[in-house]
């Protein structure tokens, strides 16, 4: 009997585990879309490291976008493990994303009209006061979850479009 309840629960942890990276994914796209309305995002890896460095308590969110430049450029590599260092230091949840084109969409071009930098996004919260935002409390909820069963940096795919 008992195994059977393990077998159950194991199944049910695994459809739990998809719907969990798949409403993650939905919130994620919706709490980039807010930030952006309200000038919320830094892009990029230098810009965010500088925002990090200069007022890491306003930093409430990161996004790290893995791609195949990523597997190839070692400095890349080493940035993304000084930004999560930085995060679980300062208590800022990490996620990856593996569609960066997507990311590229969501945050959009820079003033030239090309599409900016988007391997690091922060999503930040100026001022003393927190900027609440439902698709950031799933976000947060679903790291919290994912720290549960030692995923540090769970990955999240964004909804197809």
């Amino acid at each position: 009997m008992t195994l059977e309840m393990e077998e159950i629960r194991g199944q049910e942890s695994a459809l739990d585990t998809a719907d969990r990276v798949q409403i993650a994914g939905t919130a994620l796209e919706e709490l980039l879309v807010s930030a952006k309305k309200q000038d919320y995002l830094t892009v990029g890896v230098y810009e965010s490291a500088k925002v990090m460095n200069v007022d890491p308590d306003n930093v409430a969110f990161c996004v790290l976008a893995t791609d195949e430049e990523y597997e190839c450029d070692i400095a890349l590599q080493i940035h993304f493990t000084l930004i999560q260092a930085f995060c679980f230091d300062n208590d800022i949840n990490v996620v990856r994303v593996n569609d960066i084109e997507r990311l590229a969409d969501l945050v959009g071009t820079d003033e030239t009209g090309e599409p900016k930098d988007a391997h690091c996004i922060l999503v930040t919260s100026p001022g003393a006061e927190s900027w609440k935002d439902p698709a950031l409390d799933k976000l947060h909820l679903f790291c919290e979850e994912s720290r549960s069963v030692y995923d540090w940096v769970p990955t999240i795919t964004l909804p197809e479009r």
